[in-house]
């Protein structure tokens, strides 16, 4: 919303008891307003409806690097060493929004090329989830998300990426999207990863029990 926003920053640019207000004068806003209206930009200069699929794709994306953010901090705590991975898989995501942000019917030729998504970070992927599968125990239960604190944050991680998905193959089947952004949004590896911090914290995983009739 306009209201707050805009009053903070009226307050924060008037400079009031700071010693130096050509400093805070020459920042940079964090609020552009450009979406007050109800529409939005796209990286090809398109406006589209807030709304829009692809806004909801890009605010889903969001949503699962903050949550993987979340997982990370929990896992720091618990010293686990893929923690770096997490890091990473949250630098490729703001990659992903790249993509979504810059809609193929609408994107030059310098625009694909400044945005493609190659397939490497999803083989790498896919190398993470085979490597942590082969430590874990057979599955033989379908598994609540638990496990510890670092568990039940991927297990929410999952989840999340799970929605944004479902946002971003549309925009694929539609040919507005890379196909390498929808299979990179792999929930596998965070279904994997959850269970691999809970076994190494020592943690029990809940699992689902038939309530009885």
């Amino acid at each position: 919303g306009r209201g707050l926003w805009g009053m903070a920053g009226r307050r924060w640019r008037s400079g009031a008891g700071s010693p130096d207000r050509a400093a805070a004068e020459r920042a940079p806003r964090i609020y552009t307003r450009t979406g007050d209206s109800g529409f939005s930009s796209t990286f090809t200069g398109e406006r589209r409806p807030k709304g829009d699929r692809i806004f909801e794709a890009l605010g889903a994306t969001d949503e699962l690097s903050s949550a993987i953010g979340l997982a990370g901090e929990f896992s720091s705590e618990k010293g686990h060493t893929f923690v770096d991975q997490l890091h990473k898989v949250q630098c490729m995501l703001q990659d992903v929004g790249s993509n979504l942000a810059t809609p193929l019917s609408s994107a030059r030729e310098a625009h694909r090329k400044r945005t493609s998504f190659s397939e490497k970070p999803v083989l790498e992927l896919e190398q993470w989830i085979d490597s942590y599968s082969e430590q874990l125990p057979p599955l033989r239960a379908f598994i609540l998300p638990s496990g510890g604190r670092s568990s039940a944050a991927l297990h929410f991680s999952r989840a999340v990426c799970r929605r944004a998905e479902r946002c971003v193959v549309p925009l694929v089947q539609a040919g507005e999207a890379d196909p390498n952004v929808a299979k990179y949004l792999n929930s596998d590896y965070l279904f994997v990863l959850a269970r691999y911090a809970a076994m190494k914290e020592g943690k029990e995983e809940k699992i689902y029990i038939k309530p009885d009739p």
